[in-house]
């Protein structure tokens, strides 16, 4: 499972630590921050998972990415004036967060301009994320946007079985459909049909792909890297 981390240079993992200012424990389901909260801070995982979401005004929530110890959460506009942030951050599991403020990043990223190029490819990478997913969606609808989603688990949560490929991580129909911006009906339909074509079952409370072949092919999957088909 690829992190933040993974994708950046020891150098600049060495600088974001080096200006943590303030570490915070959070129990889960406590907020690291709010939509409309005022957009001053980036953050590091140190233990715990976070959601990344979005509600509607309608009330539905849309669920981004999850993101895991040593993950790097920016979504923060850089060298831009002081903004409000459009999406929330809410802990899955308990844990502690560091926190960098965007200030202090900026002074150091211009004292550093060699760790500029590396922030620019990390955000250039989450841009490719978001691309593929409205990609998924828009070329082939609810449909690919549930296949999809699946295909960004399994690279993230798949562990290989001897039938097929295992997604050790617990999630409910709902939070399924949250990933894909549609309601928990819709979700159960496609899975019930994905499951009389034997491509997918529900082991021990966590679901099995044995044909995941079967998924690309439906959405002409271009078989992107794992640093752009993930769910992080």
């Amino acid at each position: 499972m690829l992190s933040s981390a993974q994708l950046c240079s020891p150098s600049l993992i060495q600088m974001l630590h080096s200006i943590v200012h303030q570490e915070k424990d959070l129990g889960k389901g406590e907020y690291v921050f709010q939509e409309g909260d005022q957009a001053d801070f980036l953050f590091i995982i140190k233990s715990g998972k976070v959601q990344i979401g979005k509600v509607t005004p309608d009330g539905r929530e849309i669920t981004f990415r999850i993101c895991k110890p040593e993950d790097f959460i920016c979504e923060v506009p850089l060298f831009c004036d002081p903004t409000p942030f459009t999406v929330y951050a809410k802990m899955l599991e308990a844990g502690i967060i560091h926190i960098i403020s965007k200030e202090d990043l900026e002074e150091q990223l211009i004292l550093q301009p060699h760790l500029s190029i590396e922030m620019l490819k990390l955000m250039n990478i989450q841009n490719q994320q978001n691309q593929s997913k409205f990609r998924d969606l828009v070329l082939h609808g609810k449909k690919g946007a549930l296949y999809s989603t699946l295909i960004r688990l399994t690279n993230s949560y798949g562990v290989e079985q001897e039938d097929g490929i295992l997604i050790d991580l617990s999630l409910t129909n709902q939070e399924l459909a949250n990933f894909c911006g549609m309601t928990r009906e819709v979700v159960n339909r496609l899975l019930n049909e994905l499951k009389k074509e034997n491509v997918l079952a529900m082991v021990d409370g966590r679901m099995m792909i044995y044909d995941l072949s079967f998924l690309k092919r439906e959405i002409h999957c271009e078989n992107c890297p794992l640093e752009i088909c993930n769910i992080f």
